[in-house]
């Protein structure tokens, strides 16, 4: 049984493929085929996972675990979400401008005069781009866009990243008047 300190999701394991214990798991890695490269996947409940084959398929990767060897054992899988621990993924893959979103979680949101507006609790993508989930003391949580207009600069190391508060949505504009857009304009 592994307790995972810091864990990463890399997937989750949909319905089994064939008869020979082989299942579909929607990878979450920025290459598919890669899920395995980083050492033994491990479940919430403690099981351990290693990846014999990988192949692609559309929108999922096909793979075969050691042990799981039938379609029945690999049925019980499905639905099952797949972690690595975060020291396990190379940071030097990165450009400059990417980060693991586990690595996100837990910054703290500052704006340039140093009010903070709660932690990144989760990132999410629903489909029209990344959101960071902030959460304050006594506040309910707020999604703002992971952009380079509403985060202009995140430091790993102090545990901080500084946002824009009007292109983050965390405040209003108060010299705008929020109807003047429908008001009809005046020839």
């Amino acid at each position: 049984m592994t307790k995972l300190n810091n864990p990463v999701l890399m997937g989750t394991i949909g319905a089994a493929q064939g008869l020979r214990g082989e299942v579909r798991v929607k990878s979450f890695a920025a290459e598919p085929a890669a899920i395995g490269d980083y050492g033994h996947l491990h479940a919430e409940d403690g099981r351990s996972f290693e990846v014999l084959e990988v192949r692609e398929a559309k929108n999922v990767v096909i793979v075969r675990f050691r042990g799981i060897n039938d379609r029945n054992a690999a049925e019980a899988l499905n639905g099952l979400d797949l972690y690595v621990e975060r020291d396990n993924l190379p940071d030097d893959d990165l450009d400059e401008d990417e980060f693991f979103y586990a690595d996100l979680e837990g910054l703290e949101a500052f704006d340039g005069e140093g009010k903070s507006y709660g932690t990144v609790t989760g990132v999410f993508d629903f489909g029209a781009g990344d959101l960071l989930e902030l959460k304050g003391p006594g506040k309910r949580p707020v999604l703002i866009p992971f952009s380079e207009w509403s985060v202009l600069e995140i430091d790993l190391e102090a545990g901080t990243m500084l946002v824009d508060p009007l292109a983050a949505g965390l405040v209003d504009d108060k010299d705008e008047d929020p109807s003047a857009p429908f008001k009809p304009k005046k020839k």
